[in-house]
C-alpha cells in the first residue's frame, strides 16, 4: 500500500495523519500531493482555524522511503529532482498557509520527517520522541528545508553537528533549545497539540495570519523593513472587525468571540 495522508476534523482543527505502517510513515509523492491539497483547503476555508500534522501509530515519520530512493538512483536525475520539488512545494505551502500549523510527534522523526516537523509553526513532542537528521548516515544531504530550519533555530555549530553526524536528539533537549514548544507524556502528543490548537482557534485569525507572516519573514528583512511591515499589518488589523470585538471585550473584562 502506498503512503497515505489521512485528513479529519477536530472542531476547527484539520488533522493530517501520515499513514504507512510498513515503512514507518515514510514520505513520498502521494503524501506530498495530499499535503498540498490539504494546505490549500486550510488556507481558503473559514471553518479551519489551524492544522495539526501527526503520524499514525508510534512513529511520526522515518523520512524518505529508502527502497524508492534506491530505485531512483537508476533513473534520470530529473526523477528525484521532481520528487524533491514536490516535497518542497508542500514545505512552502505550510509556510505560506495563513493558519497555524502544529507538528505532533510521537516516536521518531527522521530525515525528511524531522524537516517536516521543523517546517511547522509549532512543535509538540512526546517526552520520549527522538529526532535525527539521518541523511549523512546513508551518504545524503538534507532536503525539506531541514538545514535552513536548524540554522535558523540553533547555533551554527550545533546545527552542523546534527546535520553532519546524524546524531539522535531527544524532545527534552530540543525543548531546552527552544525548537520544541511543548513536551507531552508519551502517547499524548496529538492530544496536547489539539489543546494548543483550540487556544489558537479562539484568537482572531487575521491577527494570527499577520503574526505568522511577520515571524516567517523577520530573518530576511532589515529592522527598517520589518517595522514597515509591522505598520502595514497593524493598521490593516486595527481596521478589521475583530479588533473592535477584541478591544471591546478586553475593556468589558469579557472573552472575545472573533469572526473569520
Amino acid at each position: 500500500m502506498a503512503a497515505q495522508l489521512h485528513s479529519s476534523m477536530a472542531d476547527q482543527t484539520l488533522v493530517l495523519s501520515l499513514d504507512d505502517a510498513a515503512h514507518r510513515n515514510a514520505l513520498g509523492p502521494e503524501v506530498y500531493a495530499s499535503g498540498m491539497e490539504a494546505m490549500a483547503l486550510a488556507s481558503r476555508s473559514a471553518d479551519i482555524g489551524s492544522v495539526v500534522i501527526t503520524g499514525t501509530g508510534t512513529v511520526f515519520s522515518a523520512g524518505g522511503n529508502l527502497q524508492r530512493l534506491q530505485a531512483n538512483r537508476a533513473q534520470a536525475p530529473e526523477v528525484q529532482a521532481q520528487s524533491i520539488e514536490a516535497l518542497h512545494r508542500w514545505i512552502k505551502a505550510i509556510a505560506n498557509c495563513p493558519k497555524p500549523v502544529i507538528a505532533a510527534v510521537e516516536g521518531a522523526a527522521a530525515g525528511a520527517g524531522f524537516s517536516l516537523a521543523l517546517a511547522c509553526d509549532l512543535l509538540v513532542a512526546a517526552e520520549d520522541a527522538v529526532f535525527v537528521m539521518a541523511y549523512s548516515t546513508i551518504g545524503l544531504s538534507p532536503d525539506g528545508g531541514g538545514s535552513w530550519s536548524l540554522a535558523q533555530a540553533l547555533p551554527r555549530q550545533l546545527a552542523t553537528e546534527l546535520l553532519m553526524l546524524g546524531g539522535r536528539i531527544g524532545a527534552p533537549r530540543l525543548h531546552q533549545l527552544g525548537v520544541v514548544n511543548q513536551v507531552a507524556a508519551p502517547g499524548s502528543a496529538l492530544d496536547a497539540a489539539l489543546l494548543l490548537a483550540q487556544r489558537l482557534n479562539a484568537r482572531a485569525p487575521n491577527a494570527l495570519a499577520s503574526i505568522k507572516a511577520l515571524s516567517r519573514q523577520a530573518a530576511e528583512l532589515s529592522l527598517e523593513q520589518q517595522l514597515a511591515q509591522e505598520s502595514r499589518h497593524f493598521v490593516a488589523n486595527l481596521q478589521h472587525a475583530n479588533a473592535g470585538i477584541g478591544i471591546a471585550a478586553f475593556l468589558a473584562k469579557a472573552r472575545p468571540k472573533f469572526g473569520a
